[in-house]
């Protein structure tokens, strides 16, 4: 089975200020499924490293305030047509992520709160009917 995974959980350091998120339980897919790794920010266009970003309004906004909110819908479509490609039927993606974070993501205050909401990949997979899942839900599937 193919399963679209943040790229920084499984090392790739392409997080906004350059490094990885490594996750030990998303290393253990690597043994048991075909994980096809992705970033949708590096895809949407954003360099790495980048000014952190966060949901507010509506808008994606970085911390400076410049609007990258076309980057990330870019990078949302690209995570799509990426699992639609490889048949993949869920996702693992980064919590708190305004691209991939699911249930809760900060609230755009910098500030480290959250609200509860999707970001903007996990939102467009969930609408095709791709299962999406964060970090702390991979012992459910393995």
């Amino acid at each position: 089975m193919n399963i679209l995974v943040s790229a920084c959980l499984i090392g790739i350091g392409c997080r906004y200020d350059g490094k990885s998120k490594v996750h030990p339980d998303a290393m253990k897919l690597l043994e048991k499924y075909t994980v096809i790794p992705y970033c949708p920010e590096v895809y949407g266009g954003l360099p790495t490293p980048r000014k952190p970003s966060e949901i507010r309004n509506n808008r994606v906004l970085m911390e400076d305030g410049t609007d990258v909110t076309a980057q990330f819908a870019k990078g949302a479509k690209e995570a799509l047509r990426l699992a639609k490609l490889y048949d993949c039927q869920f996702a693992v993606l980064k919590e708190r992520s305004p691209s991939c974070g699911t249930g809760y993501i900060y609230d755009g205050t910098f500030t480290g709160r959250l609200t509860d909401d999707d970001g903007l990949t996990a939102k467009l997979l969930k609408a095709a009917g791709i299962k999406v899942i964060g970090e702390s839900e991979i012992p459910n599937v393995l």
